[in-house]
């Protein structure tokens, strides 16, 4: 299966402008997340599509392959959506987080694994358990549902499912609670499609797009990793990656 990997990346961010182009120990946050797609096996091409010049021009500086986009779109899947209409011989698309400057590209392997594996899945995704009460009490950790067959049932920034008649400070220890990990696969049709659909009330109550597809009955595969993953969202957040030069 031909599989492209896309990295939406856009300069203006409201907790962080400009930062693609932070640098991390000597390399730019963008270039790191564009290497560690290079690494995935299950990618035949890696683009970065942004709508910024300046994250263009050092695209190109150090190698990389990269797409102009418009401005005007309200997701990175928009963004996807519009970078697959120039790769037609591309069956899957990975929508890889741009601001995760060590994913793993064995997580980027994983999910477009299970697109290869199960042709009912229009869209897959990974999911980590949670061991601690901040992250699961967090609205920032995305939880997710599923069923037996490892679908997709849910996805809310409140913890999910909910433990009647059990205290919260015991939910860690007496449920077993998943976080989605933000990285997409998605068939190229399922990619365009989604796109074009208009918001759902799911979706505007928690600002979760992926409840929009879910509402529209795309089956979502869930992954199951073991790999945590570190997300930049604001400056105070580099000091996540502190541990990844000691």
């Amino acid at each position: 299966m031909q599989t492209l990997g896309i990295i939406p990346s856009r300069f203006a961010s409201t907790r962080f402008p400009g930062k693609p182009l932070v640098v991390i120990d000597g390399q730019t946050m963008i270039q790191r997340v564009y290497t560690q797609a290079c690494k995935a096996k299950s990618l035949a091409k890696v683009i970065v599509a942004t709508d910024d010049e300046r994250i263009f021009n050092h695209v190109q500086s150090f190698g990389g392959q990269v797409l102009m986009t418009q401005l005007n779109h309200q997701s990175g899947t928009d963004r996807c959506a519009e970078v697959a209409l120039n790769f037609q011989d591309m069956e899957a698309i990975i929508n890889i987080q741009g601001d995760e400057p060590f994913i793993n590209p064995l997580q980027i392997d994983q999910v477009a694994q299970q697109l290869q594996q199960n042709t009912a899945l229009n869209i897959a995704t990974l999911a980590k358990r949670i061991t601690d009460s901040t992250q699961l009490f967090s609205p920032n950790i995305v939880k997710v549902v599923f069923n037996q067959a490892n679908i997709a049932q849910y996805f809310s920034r409140s913890p999910i499912p909910y433990l009647r008649g059990i205290d919260q400070i015991d939910w860690i220890s007496k449920g077993v609670f998943y976080k989605h990990i933000g990285l997409y696969g998605y068939r190229r049709q399922t990619l365009l499609e989604v796109t074009q659909l208009p918001s759902s009330l799911l979706e505007k109550a928690e600002s979760l797009e992926q409840l929009r597809w879910l509402d529209n009955g795309y089956k979502i595969g869930i992954g199951l990793t073991e790999i945590e993953t570190v997300g930049i969202d604001s400056p105070e957040d580099l000091e996540k990656v502190r541990p990844y030069f000691l």
